[in-house]
């Protein structure tokens, strides 16, 4: 009997989780499809150029831009950390990729950017706000905006040279 109740337990448990996940997965993906207006990026200046949501959208001349959320503590955003330094030194990519450090402690971002020889913006989102306000669920996370500064997909996960420049040629092509 208390074996039953106890596969019972962990059956709902399961359960739940799946749920949650469907839930607040589909919510967050709904609201990037549904191009709400971006919320301004952190003030703080990690590296590279200083960049705000205006000068991005400038930079980008018209096209869509990436802000990518990403922490030092990370190990997705270890893996993914090199492609993105590829595609930001790439003529899809130039001008058009912003960083933004979040929760993380400034010595650990600093070194982070160093390690990996980042030389794209670079904001630091110390007590995740900035993330929150994108209702970003987990790291990594690229935010695509188009050329109006609207959320149109987010990708989740560590990405590569190619999903990033896909993302920002299907949101051009939408």
């Amino acid at each position: 009997m208390a074996r039953r109740l106890g596969l019972l337990g962990g059956a709902l448990a399961l359960i739940a989780a799946i749920v949650a996940l469907a839930v607040f997965g589909l919510a967050s993906n709904h609201a990037a499809r549904s191009g709400r207006a971006a919320p301004a990026l952190p003030v703080e200046h990690l590296a590279g150029p200083p960049a705000t949501l205006p000068s991005l959208l400038a930079s980008a001349h018209g096209r869509a831009s990436l802000v990518i959320f990403w922490a030092s503590w990370c190990e997705p955003c270890v893996r993914e950390a090199p492609a993105i330094e590829r595609f930001a030194q790439s003529t899809a990519g130039r001008g058009r990729v912003v960083g933004v450090d979040w929760s993380d402690a400034l010595s650990g971002a600093r070194s982070f950017i160093r390690q990996f020889s980042w030389t794209f913006s670079n904001l630091r989102d110390s007590e995740g706000t900035v993330g929150n306000s994108y209702r970003m669920t987990g790291l990594p996370s690229t935010f695509v905006l188009d050329s109006k500064g609207r959320i149109r997909t987010l990708l989740r996960g560590p990405q590569n040279e190619r999903s990033l420049a896909s993302a920002l040629h299907t949101v051009e092509s939408s």
